[in-house]
């Protein structure tokens, strides 16, 4: 969290607009290292921010589920956002002052995807498994990548991945209760919906100032239903601590994580890097829930590792063949 707590009466500098696929905000202070021509980590670094996001959320999704029986879902996706909208404000001590009504918008559309996105999830996890709650959820991201890449390769990795979460299902749902495969599905628009707008929402707030008062709208549009279904439950001791650590497992770190590395890597290849999401949680749902994998189900993950492999390589091509000079 070195980023978002920025020295106080600093003015961080905002990311200038980016203007193609790929391209790197400037800071204003020259090129990072890892950003030199011919650097190696300039792709490598935002994928490792999104994979350690990734993790950080599967494992903090599985924690949420052995909390419901005491919170319930609306309860849990309550203390999420209110925890996390708590340690983001403190931590990042976003300006209030000086944004455009344009960015106002953004960062209230960033909070209601990110409230709905976090509902929907949970509402499908108190009715359907993990796993496969996640592979209809990875289907919003996937869909995101295929309108909106601009790149023939990317429709190759995504339809790889989307075979990947096909066959993690068992070839179809209908053993799925519906409504949970429903929200399940809905939860996949709304996280489709968050990697649009954090993306936006990080080219206009510095650091994560614009992630902080998006989770604060989140938090205050769900905290009258974590209230109605919950009540005093979301203050008992152990309920509170253990909604703490879902919130800096699945929201603060993740999102952090996510909305740094949209600021250099393109929205498409971010979605497809989101198929390793099944992956990550059949893993978190097998070593915290005891759900074991099939061998179907490890093809599964092979293939979608295989989608994220075939995308990060992309990203870095694309990199190298601008790194090099256009010759006399």
């Amino acid at each position: 969290m070195s980023t978002p707590s920025a020295t106080p009466g600093t003015p961080s500098p905002a990311p200038a607009p980016v203007v193609g696929a790929g391209a790197v905000p400037a800071t204003g202070h020259g090129p990072a290292p890892d950003d030199a021509p011919g650097g190696r980590w300039g792709a490598l670094g935002p994928v490792g921010l999104v994979l350690a996001g990734g993790l950080s959320v599967q494992f903090g999704a599985a924690l949420a589920v052995s909390l419901m029986p005491r919170a319930g879902a609306l309860g849990v996706v309550t203390l999420r956002l209110v925890v996390a909208a708590v340690v983001l404000l403190l931590v990042c001590r976003p300006r209030l002052r000086g944004h455009s009504r344009a960015d106002w918008g953004t960062v209230v559309v960033f909070g209601i995807a990110m409230a709905g996105m976090n509902g929907l999830f949970y509402q499908a996890v108190d009715r359907i498994p993990l796993g496969p709650a996640v592979t209809l959820e990875v289907l919003g991201p996937l869909a995101l990548s295929v309108f909106a890449s601009r790149r023939a390769i990317n429709l190759v990795w995504a339809a790889l991945a989307l075979a990947g979460v096909f066959l993690l299902s068992g070839g179809g749902f209908d053993s799925l209760d519906p409504a949970g495969a429903a929200f399940a599905l809905g939860a996949g628009a709304m996280w489709a919906a968050y990697i649009v707008f954090s993306a936006r929402t990080g080219r206009r707030f510095p650091q994560a100032d614009g992630l902080a008062l998006a989770m604060a709208v989140g938090a205050v549009l769900f905290l009258p239903l974590g209230i109605a279904e919950s009540g005093a439950e979301l203050i008992d001791p152990v309920t509170l601590a253990l909604g703490a650590g879902v919130a800096l497992l699945s929201s603060v770190l993740p999102y952090t994580l996510e909305l740094l590395a949209l600021r250099r890597l393109p929205a498409p290849t971010f979605a497809i890097l989101m198929s390793l999401e099944p992956a990550i949680a059949a893993a978190a749902g097998f070593l915290i829930l005891d759900q074991a994998l099939t061998a179907t189900q490890s093809a599964a993950i092979a293939l979608v590792i295989a989608a994220s492999m075939g995308a990060v390589r992309t990203q870095m091509g694309r990199r190298r063949v601008k790194a090099v000079p256009d010759l006399p």
